[in-house]
């Protein structure tokens, strides 16, 4: 059996609890803006991931429909008037630890976290 030992920046990541998402906001640039618990802007890019399953989301619009769903991930539900919940294929999703880990912390601070996007309630109808 092959041991992997796991990655420092990992390791740290973990050794403090995974973080929570309050907050993400897509941009123009195929970028997205999240804001986590700890107080930290971050910035994922997904400009070279928008093939195969996250293809759908080179159409800007589908891109801007970005939220928060019931497990703290980042996602988008490929068709709004599908209940996702029922049709598990109908939502791509990118897992909030990889996000993190794959992002990088946006310079500037400032108001952009105050207003959170909490994750989506499917069964009121939101």
């Amino acid at each position: 059996m092959r041991t992997v030992e796991i990655p420092e920046e990992v390791d740290k990541y973990f050794e403090k609890g995974p973080r929570t998402i309050e907050k993400v906001t897509a941009n123009e640039d195929y970028t997205l803006t999240v804001c986590f618990d700890n107080g930290e802007i971050r910035i994922y890019d997904m400009r070279d991931m928008l093939y195969g399953v996250f293809e759908i989301l080179k159409d800007k619009d589908k891109f801007k429909e970005v939220f928060i769903d019931e497990y703290g991930n980042i996602a988008w539900d490929i068709d709004k008037t599908v209940d996702s919940s029922l049709d598990w294929n109908n939502r791509i999703d990118l897992c909030k630890d990889s996000v993190y880990l794959e992002s990088h912390t946006r310079k500037q601070r400032g108001r952009f976290c105050l207003q959170n996007n909490k994750p989506r309630d499917h069964s009121s109808g939101e």
